[in-house]
């Protein structure tokens, strides 16, 4: 199916528009520093303590991740900094302003036992409601829903100052709905070729922003130094000096970096810092490589923001299965297009990666996730170079199936359907760590 009409443009461009947006810090804690903020705001007084309450996802995921310009780790941190600071019209960017004396402020809040973060049972996914004290005795309520920055209520004393409708999303929160957006595969190839070119230059602005992260960690002495570690051995002589070790080390640099507290904002995908990277570097490199042009650069990076939020469309923005598998696949999809693959190579990419990592758990954001990027990147590059000649894993494997669409389906599901315990269980184990 061809997409050529404007209602085609319209509907892929809403998605790359509203799906990859820049975002400074882990999402989870920047969405609860929001939630803060935005309750916050409905007060005249100082802000005297605070109440968190978030899903089971988002707590799991702002446990150990660094909050930036902080030196710090951990949703504490982030809700103690949304009740000083931060404008919530900044959404997800909302702590660049962040100093020294605002973070002594944040924990000596701390360290009152001023701020309280807890876990609340709720069906959704995405869930976080902030509840701030001011010193006037006024009580402020604020509450996000399914979307990183998706505010949806904002109460005063328990009367309501600020309200609006659910955000429709076009992933598995909206799976029932009229408002979702249907994709496909072939059909994201189809619009990646047929757009103007000028319709999605912007789409360039992702490798911008995130390259400049990962220079930042290839540089600096950030988490785990996953991606310079790899990059010094290729300087050494002891990895080669090919386009899978650059890749690797290209974006594993950048969720180092990320992931240890870095003031840089990177592209998000889906509203996720770590997939933005994982969607858009990998891609970069296989073009710097290739001495690709900037259009060419430009609609592979398309296929793969649009892959990953595809493919997200089914599983959710938060679950028990690694996102980096998502967006490792759509980055095997742009690669595979910069080396000449089409519909058939981009598919059977898709099916190489689920072959490969699905199964990958997500035990929380931790400066740990450059390890897991590094590893799904490397299946990425390696599913694509398969694919190119002809390599395909077949239906007869586990969960594969003929249809790739299917096959997309059935890994969404193990990750939303199969692993719901396993994410449960997850928690239990981090959150008793340290107990006799």
């Amino acid at each position: 199916m061809g997409c050529t009409s404007e209602f085609c443009y319209s509907k892929y461009l809403k998605l790359l528009y509203t799906e990859v947006v820049p975002a400074l810090g882990c999402t989870e804690p920047i969405a609860v520093a929001l939630a803060v903020a935005k309750a916050r705001e409905t007060l005249s007084g100082r802000v005297e303590r605070v109440e968190v309450y978030t899903s089971p996802n988002i707590y799991k995921n702002g446990m150990g991740v660094g909050i930036p310009g902080t030196g710090l780790t951990g949703l504490q941190v982030a809700a103690a900094l949304g009740a000083l600071e931060g404008n919530s019209d900044d959404k997800l960017e909302l702590l660049k302003n962040v100093n020294s004396q605002l973070v002594e402020l944040a924990n000596a809040l701390i360290d009152a036992n001023k701020v309280l973060v807890s876990v609340k049972s709720t069906t959704h996914k995405l869930y976080v409601e902030a509840i701030c004290f001011d010193s006037d005795g006024n009580q402020g309520k604020a509450i996000i829903v399914d979307k990183h920055s998706n505010i949806v209520m904002a109460e005063r004393n328990g009367v309501v100052v600020w309200e609006k409708a659910e955000e429709p999303v076009a992933l598995a929160e909206a799976a029932n709905s009229e408002e979702r957006i249907a994709l496909t595969v072939s059909e994201i190839y189809s619009f990646s070729q047929e757009v103007p070119f000028a319709r999605i230059e912007f789409i360039l602005k992702s490798a911008q922003m995130n390259t400049i992260i990962a220079k930042e960690g290839l540089t600096g002495d950030y988490g785990l130094k996953v991606g310079k570690t790899l990059s010094d051995y290729v300087k050494k002589g002891v990895l080669a000096n090919d386009m899978t070790n650059y890749a690797m080390s290209l974006t594993a640099a950048a969720c180092d970096a990320r992931m240890a507290g870095s003031t840089l904002p990177v592209m998000s995908n889906s509203g996720s810092g770590n997939q933005g990277l994982t969607a858009t570097l990998p891609v970069v490199a296989v073009a710097e490589r290739l001495n690709a042009s900037s259009e060419k650069l430009a609609r592979a990076l398309v296929i793969s923001h649009l892959v990953a939020i595809h493919i997200k469309t089914y599983l959710g923005r938060l679950s028990a299965l690694c996102g980096c598998v998502v967006a490792s696949a759509g980055a095997g999809c742009g690669i595979s297009y910069l080396m000449g693959g089409g519909v058939p190579e981009i598919e059977s990419t898709i099916k190489n990666m689920i072959g490969n990592v699905t199964g990958m758990i997500c035990d929380g954001a931790k400066v740990g996730c450059a390890l897991k990027v590094s590893s799904g990147v490397n299946s990425a590059v390696q599913s694509a170079l398969l694919a190119l000649q002809g390599i395909c894993i077949s239906a007869n494997d586990g969960i594969i199936d003929d249809d790739v669409e299917k096959t997309i389906q059935n890994m969404c599901r193990v990750g939303a359907e199969g692993m719901r315990e396993t994410d449960n269980l997850l928690l239990q184990i981090m959150t008793s760590k340290g107990e006799g």
